[in-house]
Order: C-alpha cells, then structure tokens, then sequence
C-alpha cells in the first residue's frame, strides 16, 4: 500500500508542470512570441491544416505511429534550451501532445504545455487562423 501512494504521489509532482492550456492563452503567446509552439504534428497534416503563426515544426510520430525520440530530442534541444523554459505542444486533437508531453516531463522539463483540443478544436473550430 505504501509503495501505491507514492508511485502516486510521484506521478503528480512528475506531471504538475504539464498543463493543459485554453485557445485565449496561446493567442496571447503568440501575440507575445516570447514562448516556442512546438507542433508535432505530420507534414502532411501541416499542408492540410496550416500551422499557427510562429510555430516550430517538429514533428514527432509517422503516418504508422513510429518515432525516434533522440532524432526529435536532438532538434528540440535547438529551440528549447533548457529544461525549465516554458513551451506548448501542439498536435491534431491534443492526443499525442498528452504522450510528448509526459515523455519530456518525465526527463525533467518542467514548463510543458498543451494547447486544449489540438489546432483542430482548440484553434480552427475556434475561427483562428492558421498560415501554410
């Protein structure tokens, strides 16, 4: 029981700086541009839909689901410096930024976000633009 409440207790501190964060706050980023928006998502996912002004694209996993994480840790590296600079991750739905998202708070980042609903609900279906 006691080893339970704290892989418990420990998961919550390791996600504390992981958050979910409205449309309203990353039009403020980006008005701002004092903080990276890693969007993860495909190239052909980026054609598609565009990408929100002053994104990075980065993307993380293929068409079939696969990634290299020392590839993609090798290019974040060059756009997030450290590991308490604050950034938000962006994908299609908001369901792979919640993998990313973990895998980088796991190894130490402590600044992560997400945007809510992905560019699809929480950007697009919002009326915000996007630019290709």
């Amino acid at each position: 029981m006691k080893k339970l409440i704290l892989i418990l207790i420990v998961g919550v501190f390791a996600m504390a700086d992981f958050k979910t964060i409205s449309t309203s706050d990353v039009e403020q980023i980006v008005k701002d541009g004092k903080i990276a928006i890693i969007d993860i998502r495909r190239d052909d996912e980026y054609k598609r839909y565009g990408v929100i002004k002053g994104s990075h694209k980065l993307t993380f996993f293929d068409s079939r689901g696969a990634y290299d994480p020392d590839a993609w840790m090798a290019k974040f590296t060059k756009i997030v410096k450290t590991k308490r600079q604050p950034f938000v991750l962006v994908c299609a739905h908001a369901n792979r930024t919640k993998v990313v998202g973990k895998f980088l708070s796991d190894i130490g980042y402590t600044k992560v976000s997400e945007l809510d609903g992905g560019i699809n609900y929480g950007w697009i279906d919002k009326g915000k633009k996007t630019i290709k």
